[in-house]
């Protein structure tokens, strides 16, 4: 997430904002190159205030909708880290969750200072049921669990901030904040099924059709929908050098609106 040019937009806003924040206004000021992350709610809480008061209620509801996932995201990966170290295999895997893990909690991070500045009350972290009542009993005993669980987590992410999207048109920053995050998890959804397609699972690095490749009908909410081979009223499959379904499904991720996500992450949720 471009966190520095957050700041610059407030900058512009009120041009003396950095020296009025505190003795923190000197790590402000290098944000791009060395803000702590944990001092992210305070920059955030300190002077959204003035630059962005004026945001509604439906995009503080759409940003706390994230935050949840973003809890249940960050929640999980402390979890992999501290209960699953045994059955991780390898050193680049135990780096790969560790940094998926910072940028979940850098999100939560974030998104909590911008809703309590903006007025609003931050979603609070929930009690979570990471084998979705029995679903996946050993996500933290079977590696190929924990990255199946991993992939749902992520490619349910992608989708949710894409349907998220439209609310947060009003907010250009938020809007802006929300894509950069996006992108994130999009890339995260990746790695997690580059992992998997390591170990055998008949996975790409992107969704086709409605395909999730983890062999549980509990997680198909996630995928319906990426079917989808029409778009804007143009029909792609068939087009252009004999495109084929699985192409044209490829080529386009499908947004996910709130009811849908809840109801996906609701299992997991306590």
């Amino acid at each position: 997430m471009n966190f520095a040019n957050i700041l610059n937009e407030i900058a512009k806003a009120d041009p003396e904002v950095f020296e009025k924040t505190s003795e923190r206004r000197h790590v402000l000021k290098g944000l791009g190159r060395r803000i702590a992350l944990t001092a992210l709610p305070f920059a955030v809480g300190s002077v959204f205030q003035k630059a962005y008061g004026k945001t509604t209620d439906a995009v503080i509801d759409t940003l706390n909708f994230a935050l949840r996932l973003e809890h249940l995201e960050a929640a999980f990966y402390n979890k992999v880290l501290t209960d699953a170290m045994s059955i991780i295999p390898t050193p680049a895997a135990v780096a790969a969750f560790t940094g998926i893990r910072d940028h979940e909690v850098a999100h939560v991070n974030f998104l909590t200072g911008a809703i309590s500045a903006a007025g609003g009350t931050p979603q609070a972290m929930e009690n979570y049921d990471f084998t979705a009542g029995g679903t996946f009993s050993d996500v933290f005993t079977n590696y190929d669990t924990l990255l199946a669980v991993a992939q749902a987590f992520e490619d349910t992410g992608v989708r949710a901030y894409k349907g998220g999207a439209g609310a947060l048109m009003s907010n250009n920053t938020f809007l802006t904040a929300a894509l950069n995050i996006h992108s994130v998890e999009a890339r995260h959804a990746a790695h997690i099924r580059q992992m998997r397609k390591a170990r055998g699972a008949d996975v790409k690095p992107w969704i086709t059709l409605n395909q999730s490749g983890i062999g549980s009908s509990a997680v198909q909410p996630i995928y319906n929908g990426e079917e989808n081979t029409m778009q804007g009223g143009v029909q792609i499959n068939g087009i252009a050098g004999g495109i084929g379904a699985e192409e044209a499904s490829e080529a386009f991720d499908e947004p996910l609106d709130a009811a849908t996500v809840l109801n996906i992450v609701g299992p997991f949720i306590m």
